[in-house]
């Protein structure tokens, strides 16, 4: 199974990055717009569209306001197993530390999975640090 590690520095207070990260249902306007450009909340999940045109739906395993921390399974598509979550890390100096963590199968989506990753950090990146 393909684990995919990345994160990044967000130049905003923790509590400014969880606020958009814990709104699982506005991804495309508070936390990543242009990577993703829209979801649609669902009982229990969320349907995401990437602006690549990958459409998922994703079930929300738990949003965790104790250590920031919100976690999702991608359910149907080409994956035949899919979970990740997304955590909030404050910094010495202020700013934030954004982790994204996927596991995955099969192994060999595990390169374009992980560059959208890194596309969908940059993002968030300057979408929040911007703010």
């Amino acid at each position: 199974m393909a684990s995919i590690i990345k994160d990044t520095i967000v130049r905003a207070a923790p509590h400014v990055v969880w606020d958009a990260l814990r709104d699982v249902g506005a991804l495309h306007t508070r936390l990543a717009p242009g990577f993703v450009t829209d979801t649609k909340l669902e009982p229990g999940a969320r349907v995401v569209t990437f602006a690549n045109g990958i459409v998922a739906r994703e079930l929300i395993v738990s949003v965790d306001d104790e250590h920031r921390r919100v976690a999702w399974s991608s359910v149907g598509g080409r994956m035949t197993h899919h979970n990740a979550s997304a955590q909030v890390i404050a910094q010495a100096d202020g700013t934030t530390r954004f982790v994204w963590i996927a596991d995955l199968l099969p192994d060999e989506l595990a390169p374009a999975i992980g560059e959208m990753m890194e596309q969908g950090l940059a993002v968030i990146a300057k979408t929040l640090g911007d703010s």
